[in-house]
């Protein structure tokens, strides 16, 4: 991410507003395309649920109507109160057993087939020892009673439907109740013929399964292409897919149960067959985005180049500025914001020549002129001559004090003079400023305290002379001889680095400063060498970051920050 920021950070103006642009216009391009797509997706599934939904509910209507159609004809064999006597009575004769035949279960059955012409058999099985048994209307019961719904059978006088999809056959069974005897009612019924409208829903691509109450295949048909075989399910793959969610993600399906006979009947179509209904949309919508991506790349291109050229024109001749070429030689004269930007920029320009010529070097001047007239308060030769001359006469009469005096001012000056120069190692700037504190407390006759607190491995660095020794006098003249709490006066000097700085400190315990005066003490201009000169020569130097902190607490003390770089070397001023 970091590296995407600097990237186009780095980028050409004109590249950053194409890219922008583009953006900006091919994301509600593209959402609106993909919105087009989707939403259009949506009404092809959920029209083909819906067809999926009818064709499954107009043949389950039919199965209904064949199934409702052999229960009606069972029923009405197993509920005959003839049928049931016929083959429950014990016959004295095979007369008696014809005419039972002949005028009760021959014209029952075979009217029954010939008006149902999809029922293969219907035969009756009789467990009756007296009663002969009559070609396949009249079966011993033991023909059935190893079959694996027999016992279920048993259980109900209901008619129950015995379907097996690999055998591919239908059978309706029913008990005639009896409760001495056990007659079955059984009809073989054509499997084709009654499933015959599951085979022709669809053209192709679709398959239908449908399970008994035991989740037993039923029937099942598939119709897919070689392309789509992939898609067939059989039922043990189909409820796996239906129990864990993902045959929603596969396919289009619909599910229907069969109450009426503990059967669900499941139609389904792969998705796919609803995405290669939506090609052509997919490849007309991204043909429409791709030509709107070339016009709005086009439009922005050019657009980008009438509003860069300008500002290509404008940074060079800022390039030549920079080189010190103060000359003007874009110009432009539109009244809009680039026009209005290029006139400022030349109004600038001549502003910035008037500030160089009359307030940066007149300001310079003016700083190396008060430097110079401090210096040049004190002629040095006549000076360092009557100190001498001074310390001479204060040893002949054994003065020490007066001999120690001199001494210090003799330090202070040299270093303070520095033969005409403005840098000073902080080794000679420390030297300078212990003479003036020397100088300070003979005359205070030692009421105030000093200590140092000085890094040793900031010595050899260099500095701007007189920056410590106006702060001391400050915290002297300002704050201790002003000090009204008990106790003597304290003067604390510190140095220290860190990292790439030089960080001095000047603390005493004087009457502090007041909030008023300590907001505006750097600001307003003061007579003499005051603070606000040391805080300009230190940013004129170092720079606006660098110069004079100050903290104080009224009537506690106060203390000031000087902070500057780590220099070794000449400076400027």
């Amino acid at each position: 991410m970091v590296k995407l920021k600097t990237w186009f950070k780095n980028l050409k103006f004109r590249s950053k507003i194409l890219i922008i642009c583009l953006l900006a216009s091919l994301l509600p391009v593209v959402a609106l395309g993909y919105f087009c797509y989707y939403q259009i997706q949506n009404l092809l599934i959920n029209r083909e649920n819906e067809v999926l939904e009818e064709s499954l509910n107009q043949a389950i209507l039919s199965l209904d109507y064949k199934v409702n159609t052999y229960f009606n004809i069972i029923n009405q064999i197993t509920w005959d109160e003839d049928v049931k006597r016929g083959v429950t009575s014990d016959y004295a004769n095979s007369y008696e057993m014809y005419l039972m035949y002949r005028d009760i279960l021959d014209p029952l059955i075979l009217t029954a087939r010939n008006l149902q012409n999809d029922i293969n058999t219907i035969t009756i099985y009789s467990n009756n020892k007296t009663i002969y048994y009559h070609g396949d209307i009249l079966r011993p019961l033991s023909d059935i009673e190893h079959t694996s719904w027999y016992p279920s059978v048993l259980n109900t006088t209901s008619p129950k439907l015995v379907a097996s999809d690999s055998d591919r056959t239908l059978k309706v069974v029913c008990q005639i109740f009896d409760r001495y005897n056990k007659n079955i009612v059984y009809l073989d019924i054509d499997y084709k013929h009654v499933f015959n409208s599951m085979a022709s829903l669809f053209e192709d691509t679709y398959g239908i399964i449908i399970l008994d109450e035991n989740n037993q295949p039923v029937y099942s048909f598939e119709n897919f292409s070689k392309k789509n075989n992939s898609y067939e399910l059989s039922s043990d793959e189909l409820l796996k897919k239906y129990k864990d969610g993902s045959l929603d993600q596969d396919y289009v399906y619909k599910k229907s149960a069969l109450s009426s006979y503990n059967w669900t009947a499941y139609l389904y179509r792969p998705l796919g067959t609803v995405s290669a209904s939506t090609s052509q949309i997919t490849v007309t919508v991204i043909l429409v985005i791709f030509l709107c991506i070339l016009f709005l790349f086009l439009s922005i291109y050019f657009l980008s180049i009438i509003v860069v050229r300008p500002l290509e024109k404008l940074a060079k001749n800022m390039e030549q500025i920079e080189k010190g070429d103060l000359s003007v030689t874009v110009t432009n004269t539109s009244t809009d914001e680039i026009g209005h930007l290029i006139r400022k920029f030349g109004n600038m320009v001549h502003k910035l020549q008037t500030m160089i010529d009359e307030v940066y070097n007149s300001k310079i001047a003016q700083q190396e002129y008060e430097m110079k007239a401090l210096q040049a308060q004190i002629n040095p030769h006549f000076f360092y001559n009557s100190l001498s001359l001074i310390n001479s006469k204060a040893i002949m009469t054994e003065q020490e004090d007066i001999s120690k005096m001199a001494q210090l001012l003799s330090t202070y000056y040299r270093t303070t003079l520095n033969k005409g120069k403005n840098i000073i190692s902080v080794k000679d700037e420390l030297e300078n400023t212990t003479s003036y504190i020397q100088i300070q407390r003979m005359m205070h006759s030692n009421s105030f305290d000093v200590h140092f607190e000085i890094d040793d491995q900031i010595l050899n660095y260099t500095m701007i002379n007189l920056l410590l020794q106006p702060l001391v006098e400050n915290a002297i003249n300002h704050g201790i001889d002003h000090k009204e709490t008990p106790g003597k006066g304290i003067l604390t000097i510190s140095g220290k680095q860190s990292n790439d700085n030089l960080i001095f400190t000047i603390a005493d315990n004087g009457c502090g400063i007041s909030p008023e005066t300590l907001e505006t003490i750097l600001i307003t201009k003061t007579k003499g060498y005051g603070i606000q000169n040391v805080h300009h020569r230190i940013q004129l130097n170092y720079g606006e970051k660098y110069g004079l902190f100050y903290k104080s607490k009224w009537m506690e003390g106060t203390t000031v920050t000087l902070i500057i770089p780590k220099k070794q070397g000449n400076l400027l001023y």
